[in-house]
């Protein structure tokens, strides 16, 4: 299992733009896309941070999706949104769930 998370930096009158586009694309293309797990957007209370938790069932499915042209046209859009967006891959090593 691979979890990416992605933050972005954005201005407080781009943060609900930015919520949008991704909202939509993980309703839409992504949550098609082979090895998808699950995501999750988070936003701060001042709205000049967004950070998706994404689940991926391997690497190479997410950088498949990197790869996808859906995909690249959303990061363009995504770039002109915000200051700076930086996804980081994580292996999962350990998960704890309520008992």
């Amino acid at each position: 299992m691979q979890t990416v998370i992605t933050t972005f930096e954005v201005n407080p009158g781009t943060c609900q733009d930015l919520i949008d586009e991704l909202t939509a694309a993980y309703q839409g293309f992504i949550r098609d896309h082979p090895g998808f797990r699950s995501a999750a957007l988070h936003v701060n209370d001042a709205q000049t941070r967004v950070a998706v938790l994404s689940r991926w069932g391997d690497r190479e499915a997410f950088m498949d999706l990197l790869r996808d042209e859906k995909m690249r046209a959303l990061s363009r859009r995504l770039n002109a949104l915000c200051r700076t967006f930086e996804p980081v891959l994580y292996e999962t090593l350990a998960e704890v769930s309520p008992r």
